[in-house]
């Protein structure tokens, strides 16, 4: 299948081939992402009014919308310009006014004569004890009255669009609805009781009151589920054409990696040593793995990822680990070393810093096959980085790395199989939307002698009992970080606000202890004060946001978050990670400013309450919605029209084992069903899966 299917094409025309959309409407709703009948069809209405009948205005509870039957009165024209237009109308009880400003007596007396009856509907509202109806939405004649629905679908809007225009839209797109095949295995639509893709669309924007507007609602729910199945479609066929391309054959003999296990002052926790067996098996199949290692802050998912990279070298190649940052892969680069020698591995660092002589006897070393385990950053993508057998790249911190990212990186290595890891706790509907393509590993216990964190929640007002603790802690020779609020919307502004504090702290704890890192410095810079406080000549880091996830100071074992109730929570939990690496009892400060909101409230409860990460995120997603948990502008997370991912998550986890087991039955998508599927990536617009089964 070439191009798109011609059955969808009158969905796919422009928008101003609708009833009563012009040029200008068009533009106008192109603003909001509307320009074909598609897009107006998957733009659901999000309330209703109540349009039914009523004998009289009598006994509702005002201001209300009514629609009732009158008959007209007199008219009273404005007595000056501007002034308003009335006409007196009398339902079966009671007298009441129909309101115009810069009514235009001719045409209002052509619509409405004297003694004639019609059927109005709108707001009726008191006003100097005079009920009054200002600018009725309708007023039809008798023979006319089907054409407002007892009950009004109300649509989001743009600037030039009205909601009668919007209707009328949406009803011509309605009439081009195509009768498509069913693409849902029909087990689960009957179980469901869905109705089939037309119906559903018919009756989403004809809706019967309130009920009908619940996510919940079967022909909604119906919708949501095509979405999302689309979504996973295209993930799970990214991962056919993953797993058709061969991968390589690394078997792990355990010679190197018994040494590291014996050294360890600690066995590995159950988990790590599920998700080790895991990875091993994935590396022993002749299909690449792509896996993602999910495991909360201090979880131990390192030496998960370097018991993999010492299998991939006990198979004879080399490995690869990859940070976003220089800072984290240094970082890594640390904490691997002691391991690596234990093993007797060579292990080496490649970062956009390594030039001339040294960046080539470095490259040189990787080309001949001498260094065995590189860490580095994106830099290790580059042109001439070549390896002589890579067989597993580990990438660290994930949610910077789309699908296709993902994919690029597997081509460096020919077939070399793919391990991700995240520290961010994903709640799993998003875990399913962004990494439908990939298998997980979770690691969900903490390895033993972490000590938790205490933490506290303490008003702004306490500021200085803070500083006093922070001295205590410091001739204790402890370290402390500082979170800076981002307050205002400009950098500049969150950068004043941490000078501020940083000059504070400087002048009561004195000159040489107190660093300061933001976003606006030179990287240098910022490397210079974070290894001032990593070798512990910095006592006390003030710092906004830029603190990287990851970054490792054992001595450092107070964390003071400023105004906590306006970060996330993921962001809270991610940041108080920072401390109790080290075997001091730590401490998490969060200070708030009074008064807090309930929701504020509730956020820095959830986290005094809990140190589990996968809590924090489903509680996290219900509190503050999908994108702004993972940060959807750079989390590669698809947006979603219909769908709704706190409350339906599940359907996306039902969406991908429906998608995953209808590409095993059907690889091709080439039998009735599979027909319809392909059908359905061309109506949802999944460019990605559309080249791949057209390449596949």
């Amino acid at each position: 299948m070439t191009g798109r299917p011609e059955i969808l094409f009158p969905l796919f025309a422009g928008a101003d081939t609708l009833k009563g959309v012009g040029p200008k409407t068009a533009q106008n709703l192109a603003q909001i992402g509307l320009d074909t009948p598609r897009d107006l069809v998957f733009s659901l209405p999000h309330s209703v009014l109540d349009r039914r009948r009523r004998a009289s205005i009598k006994g509702l509870e005002l201001p209300a919308i009514a629609t009732v039957e009158v008959e007209i009165g007199s008219h009273v024209p404005a007595r000056n310009r501007g002034g308003a237009y009335r006409i007196n109308v009398s339902d079966q009880e009671v007298e009441f006014q129909l309101l115009f400003f810069h009514g235009r007596s001719r045409y209002l007396e052509a619509q409405c004569p004297e003694g004639s009856r019609r059927l109005v509907s709108g707001k009726v509202e008191l006003f100097d004890g005079v009920a009054q109806m200002v600018h009725p939405d309708h007023i039809l004649p008798l023979v006319e009255a089907k054409d407002i629905p007892l009950f009004e679908p109300v649509y989001p809007l743009t600037h030039g669009v009205t909601q009668k225009t919007m209707r009328k839209a949406v009803q011509s797109a309605l009439q081009r609805l195509p009768e498509l095949d069913e693409w849902i295995d029909p087990g689960q639509a009957k179980r469901e009781g869905w109705p089939g893709w037309n119906a559903a669309v018919t009756a989403v924007h004809h809706p019967e009151g309130l009920d009908d507007l619940a996510a919940e609602a079967p022909a909604r729910t119906r919708l949501a589920y095509d979405e999302l199945f689309a979504h996973q479609l295209t993930l799970a066929l990214a991962r056919q054409v993953e797993r058709k391309s061969r991968g390589i054959v690394s078997i792990a003999t355990g010679r190197l990696q018994a040494p590291v296990l014996a050294a360890l002052p600690y066995k590995p926790t159950g988990a790590q040593a599920r998700a080790i067996d895991e990875i091993t098996k994935d590396m022993a199949a002749d299909r690449r793995m792509n896996r993602l290692l999910q495991g909360d802050v201090g979880s131990g998912k390192t030496l998960v990822a370097f018991m993999a990279l010492l299998a991939a070298v006990e198979a004879g190649g080399q490995g690869v680990m990859m940070a976003p940052t220089g800072i984290l892969a240094q970082q890594h680069y640390e904490g691997l070393r002691p391991l690596a020698e234990q093993a007797g591995v060579v292990l080496e660092l490649l970062t956009g810093r390594d030039k001339g002589a040294e960046r080539r006897a470095k490259l040189a070393a990787l080309a001949a096959g001498d260094i065995q385990i590189l860490v580095g950053t994106h830099a290790v993508f580059q042109q001439d980085v070549a390896f002589r057998a890579l067989r597993l790249a580990v990438v660290d911190e994930q949610h910077r790395f789309g699908v296709r990212q993902r994919m690029e990186l597997a081509e460096k290595g020919k077939g070399a199989d793919v391990l991700v890891m995240t520290a961010t706790p994903i709640p799993r509907s998003l875990a399913l939307a962004q990494y439908g393509d990939m298998d997980v590993s979770v690691l969900d216990e903490k390895p033993p002698g972490r000590k938790p964190v205490k933490t506290a929640v303490l008003s702004t007002e306490r500021m200085a009992e803070v500083v006093d603790h922070l001295r205590q802690a410091i001739d204790e020779g402890r370290q402390c970080y500082w979170v800076c609020p981002l307050v205002g919307e400009s950098e500049v502004m969150d950068l004043i606000a941490a000078e501020e504090r940083f000059k504070h702290l400087r002048a009561t704890l004195g000159e040489g202890t107190v660093g300061l890192v933001h976003g606006q410095m030179p990287p240098a810079e910022k490397d210079a004060a974070m290894q001032a406080f990593q070798s512990g000549a910095c006592k006390v880091l003030v710092a906004t946001t830029v603190i990287e996830v990851g970054v490792n100071v054992p001595n450092a074992s107070i964390m003071v978050i400023e105004r906590a109730e306006i970060f996330g929570l993921a962001q809270l939990h991610q940041l108080r990670g920072r401390v109790g690496r080290g075997s001091a009892q730590s401490t998490c400060l969060l200070m708030y400013q009074p008064p807090l909101s309930e929701g504020g409230r509730r956020r820095l409860e959830v986290l005094r309450e809990s140190e589990d990460g996968f809590v924090i995120s489903e509680t996290d997603l219900q509190m503050r919605g999908a994108g702004d948990v993972i940060g959807t502008a750079q989390s590669g997370l698809p947006r979603f029209r219909i769908a709704d991912l706190e409350r339906q998550a599940d359907l996306m986890a039902v969406a991908q084992s429906d998608a995953r087991a209808l590409l095993t039955t059907d690889p091709q998508l080439s039998s009735m069903r599979g027909r319809a599927a392909r059908v359905l990536l061309w109506l949802m617009k999944q460019d990605q899966a559309i080249r791949l089964i057209s390449v596949g």
